[in-house]
Formats: C-alpha cells, sequence, structure tokens
C-alpha cells in the first residue's frame, strides 16, 4: 500500500528542483516505491572536499533531500514538510562514482515525520546513516 498523498513521479522530482542545490551538485532522482524515495550523488569535483572524499555535507543534502520529498509528498494536500532536526553518522568514505541514498519513513504522524536515510556506494557498501524529523504545518 503506498504512503503517498500526493501525486509524486521522478519528472515532479526533478521539475521541483530545477535551479536549486539539488541541481548544482548533480543529484538524481532514480526510484520512486511504495514507501520509498531513491536518489544518487557523483563523487566528482563539485562534490568532494580537499582529500578528495565526499564532502560529508554533500551526503546530509541527500538525505535531506530524500526525507524532505518523501514527506512532502506522504503529507496531505494543503500540508508542506519543513525541517526540524538531521543527524548522520558517516562510516565509509566515497572517492569515486555514485553514492545512492534510500529514505523510508520511521513514522508518519499527523504533525511530524521521521525518515531513515540509508546512503551507499557503488560495491553496495553502507557509506551514511540518517535520520530526519519533519514537522507538518498547513500550507499558508
Amino acid at each position: 500500500m503506498s504512503i503517498w498523498k500526493k501525486l509524486i513521479s521522478l519528472e515532479a522530482l526533478r521539475q521541483a528542483h530545477v535551479n536549486t542545490t539539488v541541481a548544482h551538485l548533480g543529484i538524481e532522482f532514480l526510484e520512486i516505491g511504495d514507501d520509498f524515495i531513491k536518489a544518487r550523488v557523483p563523487v566528482d569535483a563539485r562534490t568532494i572536499q580537499p582529500y578528495g572524499l565526499l564532502h560529508g555535507g554533500v551526503s546530509v543534502v541527500l538525505a535531506e533531500t530524500l526525507g524532505s520529498c518523501g514527506a512532502a509528498f506522504a503529507c496531505p494536500e494543503g500540508f508542506r514538510a519543513v525541517g526540524l532536526d538531521i543527524n548522520a553518522n558517516h562510516l565509509r568514505s566515497a572517492t569515486s562514482g555514485w553514492v545512492t541514498g534510500t529514505a523510508r519513513p520511521v513514522h508518519i504522524g499527523r504533525t511530524t515525520h521521521v525518515w531513515h536515510i540509508d546512503l551507499h556506494n557503488e560495491a553496495g557498501e553502507l557509506t551514511c546513516v540518517s535520520r530526519i524529523t519533519m514537522a507538518i504545518q498547513a500550507e499558508r
């Protein structure tokens, strides 16, 4: 059973992020399931830190993008999702290729959502785990 309360598609996600940080970093939305969203970020000159590793902040941008999009499309029409808190544990570095994130809800409530996001490198190794808490508000 699908959790989405608003019409969601890869094209809608892409269009929502034209001329944003997501577009600048090269984040690509890949897949939408009944209870998850998947996207990836390249490990390249835009996204690395001075040691040649994927910048931890970029991992958090990917995680926050996925969790925020999930919450935004899982809340009812007339409501929006805004971030309250995010954390991330960086477990393994990435120096090339792509890092792919998958976001799934932990809790979908009336006023808050909690989403868990796992990031993996191309070898399938876990690089980062993140959790975001979103406030659900009536649109103004």
